[in-house]
């Protein structure tokens, strides 16, 4: 007979200042109480997948998604969780945190965003999860414009070029980065603006929503060429 449990995490990525900062919660209850883990929790019975992930994420951190990536399944490890013979399957979210307000609530003591490069000890196995998160935001960025999701709705270039910096952690062409984005016309050009006293007042833009969907459609990928 199997006494298998089915289970959601969320790992759920946000940027701001040429920094990437993930969303984790303090466990309430279980065997990891007091613990930093990913938002989530078991499937119920009567359930999607995808509904019982933004429930969780919901009733944990009041955090509503639009979009969530199915990531990995996780359960090769069959001692994984303490509390039993438990598969989880892990979604990816990527927003801009000054976008949302972020709230503990029911299993959740606190919420809070984490710089990645100074995350707390995760329980279970959610480093592992959030290895593979970024694994997969690395690859993504190269075949979907994500700075949609994780930008403010208006930036200057070098905000864009910050952003992909900061997750291939690597430095770009700079020249041939903005003639790729710009061959691609998915943005718009805003006009010039103040850039806050760090220099000569630039260009502000936002994505074009309709170029980006249609983008999205025909799949999107380009080679960055580094320094």
């Amino acid at each position: 007979m199997q006494h298998i449990k089915l289970a959601v995490d969320a790992v759920v990525f946000g940027y701001q200042n040429e920094a990437l900062y993930l969303l984790c919660v303090k466990q309430k209850y279980g065997p990891f109480a007091n613990s930093w883990v990913l938002p989530g929790g078991l499937v119920k019975d009567n359930e999607s997948i995808q509904d019982a992930v933004k429930r969780e994420l919901e009733e944990e951190t009041s955090v509503e998604l639009d979009y969530l990536e199915q990531l990995y399944t996780f359960g090769d490890d069959v001692e994984r969780d303490p509390r039993g013979r438990v598969v989880t399957v892990a979604y990816l979210g990527l927003v801009d945190p000054g976008r949302l307000h972020i709230q503990a609530d029911t299993d959740a003591l606190e919420v809070k965003w984490f710089l990645l490069k100074d995350l707390p000890e995760l329980g279970y196995d959610h480093q592992s999860i959030v290895d593979k998160g970024l694994e997969r935001l690395r690859a993504k960025i190269h075949y979907e414009p994500i700075g949609f999701d994780l930008l403010g709705k208006e930036f200057f270039f070098s905000e864009l070029e910050g952003l992909y910096r900061t997750i291939t952690n690597r430095e770009l062409d700079r020249r041939n980065f903005r003639k790729k984005i710009l061959s691609f016309e998915l943005l718009e050009d805003l006009g010039v603006f103040p850039s806050n006293g760090r220099g000569r007042p630039g260009k502000k833009y936002r994505f074009r929503e309709d170029r980006y969907k249609e983008l999205v459609a025909k799949g999107f990928h380009f080679e960055i060429k580094y320094v």
